[in-house]
């Protein structure tokens, strides 16, 4: 389920190939490309900063 418009998207066949995933939890956040029939693929592990979760913004400059 996508973050931002709460859609489901299915798994491209082969997009955890070569992936650090074996298999994914539910709950877990990654940040996916949709392939042209809108399937998930080149999944990627994702934070709340790329999530642009709400209150966790860039970490403050030095």
């Amino acid at each position: 389920m996508c973050d931002t418009d709460l859609a489901d998207y299915d798994l491209a066949a082969g997009s955890l190939i070569g992936s650090p995933f074996r298999m994914l939890r539910q709950g877990q956040r990654v940040i996916f490309d949709l392939d042209g029939d809108g399937r998930a693929t080149g999944l990627r592990l994702g934070s709340e900063i790329d999530m642009g979760t709400p209150g966790f913004g860039p970490p403050p400059e030095v």
